[in-house]
């Protein structure tokens, strides 16, 4: 359950950034933050989402595909949310508890789902 909801979760958010138009500005946020090919890595990025958090969700590859959110969750914490501080919403916003969570989630998916 937990491999499945992390998977349709992860290809959601890929899936809404190309919806709403703002995988260029993932892009620009990148190229600001010293990436070179900020919009070629954004592209990268939202496709890893989909293609990894379905592939995820079926059950295939899971221990490369956790790796490849893992990392992709401590850029973000490292390029924004830890300067936020720990809490999400509440004593701060923006923090790195969801990240974190996130992480856990994907290290428990790794080490105990079956490879299929």
């Amino acid at each position: 359950m937990l491999r499945i909801s992390l998977g349709l979760m992860l290809a959601a958010h890929g899936v809404i950034r190309i919806y709403a138009g703002t995988v260029g500005d993932f892009g620009e946020f990148l190229n600001n933050s010293g990436f070179p090919f900020g919009t070629f890595i954004a592209w990268g990025i939202t496709s890893f989402e989909i293609i990894g958090g379905a592939t995820l969700a079926l059950g295939h590859f899971h221990k490369l595909i956790c790796l490849g959110f893992i990392i992709q969750l401590l850029m973000g914490i490292f390029l924004v949310h830890l300067a936020n501080g720990w809490f999400v919403v509440g004593y701060s916003s923006g923090g790195v508890e969801y990240s974190v969570l996130l992480i856990i989630c994907f290290f428990v998916i790794a080490s105990t789902a079956a490879e299929k």
